[in-house]
């Protein structure tokens, strides 16, 4: 019995770890695209009019 309960924690532990590297990936790409996308609002800052 505990040889099975240790082979669901391995499983969930591992699972953990993909999901917290994706998270992690996704959070930086994110990050990279809204600087980029604010850096190009303030590069045409001249431009834009209300």
């Amino acid at each position: 019995m505990g040889e099975k309960v240790y082979k669901t924690m391995k499983s969930v532990g591992a699972s953990n770890i993909v999901m917290g590297i994706l998270l992690i990936i996704a959070g930086t790409a994110a990050g990279v695209v809204l600087i980029a996308k604010g850096a190009k609002l303030l590069h045409d800052k001249s431009d834009l009019t209300f």
